[in-house]
């Protein structure tokens, strides 16, 4: 059975800290860039604005975390189905270094019984990524529905995602653990190596250690890297520091 302390230690190295409020400016940034730097590791990545993407980077170099990706989300956080939008928003992105790129999946068309815009734009979406990881975001809280949640996850995984991501972490209802299991069967019937991220919601070591204990059932204990496996927080990083330190959590920075 994994320990508060296990489970805080593996959440810091499995996670993309995340800022993505309207007010985020380049002090906001380099705020999120030191919080990064603790005494028990660093996230697998920082999640930013596009606009911010070059300001993230210079900051973690200056710091000397290089190791440290820089995610950023394109079709945000509206979901909507304009494939030549998102296509241009993605290519832009690449193009001012993103690592990593998260896009919202057009839920809304998928409820309204579009299912192919969905496979559409994530293909057409992909294909602008070339070589960098793409992480399909379902918002799996609005699609509801275990059926809905499934068919977003196959129809991402049949596109090409890298990745398949709960939430924006801008809806009511973020991750769960029974959206996870549904997507991480999705992944686990497709037999492709599609990664999982889940998003908003994730606030404890108990929260941490209830994720990774689904993820090794479904998947296997060694497919639980931060090749596959991340969860998109703010808050949680000073918790999880807070749990293995004994004490109160440092300052935060409010992302989700």
């Amino acid at each position: 059975m994994m320990t508060a302390q296990q489970a805080a230690q593996r959440g810091i190295a499995l996670m993309d800290l995340t800022t993505l409020n309207n007010s985020d400016d380049v002090a906001t940034i380099t705020r999120l860039c030191e919080s990064a730097r603790t005494d028990f590791g660093h996230p697998a990545a920082l999640c930013v604005f596009p606009e911010l993407v070059v300001w993230t980077k210079l900051e973690l170099e200056r710091l000397g975390l290089t190791a440290i990706k820089v995610a950023t989300v394109t079709n945000f956080p509206e979901g909507h189905a304009n494939v030549e939008r998102a296509v241009a928003e993605t290519e832009r992105a690449v193009a001012v270094g993103a690592d990593e790129v998260d896009v919202v999946f057009p839920w809304r068309a998928l409820q309204a019984g579009d299912s192919d815009i969905g496979f559409a734009l994530v293909q057409s979406v992909k294909r602008a990524c070339g070589e960098v990881p793409l992480k399909v975001i379902i918002e799996s809280g609005e699609l509801k529905t275990p059926e809905l949640i499934k068919q977003a996850s196959e129809i991402a995984i049949a596109a090409g995602a890298d990745f398949i991501k709960t939430s924006t972490g801008k809806v009511p209802v973020n991750a769960t653990l029974e959206a996870a299991e549904v997507m991480l069967t999705a992944i686990k019937n497709s037999g492709q190596q599609v990664g999982f991220k889940a998003a908003g919601g994730v606030r404890s070591a108990a929260d941490v250690a209830a994720y990774l204990t689904l993820a090794e059932q479904i998947m296997g204990a060694d497919w639980v890297t931060a090749e596959h496996f991340r969860f998109g927080a703010s808050s949680l990083l000073g918790n999880l520091v807070g749990t293995l330190t004994g004490g109160s959590s440092p300052a935060e920075i409010k992302g989700y």
